[in-house]
């Protein structure tokens, strides 16, 4: 089995494009609140993305992560809130999940490719939904966020050219299921909340 595959394996059953949460933003049953709360709440772990690429040594990575940041508060703001500190506890476990994950670089690895390998497709159906459902527009300033990661795969791509070279590939590929079941817990509480 390629690391490619062990990873994947690792996302399992907690693939997002599959929570009820992503499905109900697909299909544009999601309350417009739902979207506010996801983006100030989730927001603080994508402001805590750069950590881990620092913590891998890809500070040109992290740079850019700092810049996406930015495009996800110009999303929450279109949405009239602003990115805080976690008051859903399932969003709190995963921004500390991720933050004692990226601590180290074998672990960090792993965690990055929970996220990073979905991303892309998760990008992509937000894109469709927010444009067919929530009135905002791929073109939107408000959009830039999921625009730019819709075709990124490269970053996934990346981690796991490193991790087959790697001898703790086993820390990356248990740190990549932990950090999914965080991600996919984290929608949980926002979905449970709001639907």
């Amino acid at each position: 089995m390629t690391i490619k595959e062990r990873l994947d394996a690792a996302i399992g059953e907690q693939r997002l494009l599959d929570h009820p949460f992503y499905r109900s933003w697909s299909e544009g049953t999601l309350p417009v609140a739902a979207l506010r709360t996801y983006a100030a709440e989730y927001g603080a772990f994508i402001a805590g993305i750069d950590a881990g690429w620092e913590r891998v040594g890809e500070s040109d990575h992290a740079a850019e992560e700092r810049v996406h940041a930015g495009l996800w508060d110009r999303f929450a703001r279109h949405l009239g809130t602003e990115v805080s500190t976690p008051q859903i506890p399932e969003v709190a476990a995963m921004v500390a999940t991720a933050r004692r994950l990226f601590a180290e670089p074998a672990t960090a690895w792993g965690a990055l490719y929970a996220f990073e390998a979905q991303q892309p497709g998760t990008s992509e159906e937000k894109l469709k939904g927010l444009a067919e459902h929530y009135g905002i527009r791929h073109d939107d300033p408000a959009a830039e966020y999921f625009r730019v990661h819709a075709a990124d795969y490269h970053e996934a791509d990346q981690i796991t050219d490193v991790l087959a070279g790697l001898s703790a590939a086993d820390g990356a590929v248990a740190a990549c299921a932990e950090m999914a079941g965080a991600l996919w817990e984290a929608l949980s509480g926002i979905h449970d909340r709001h639907c």
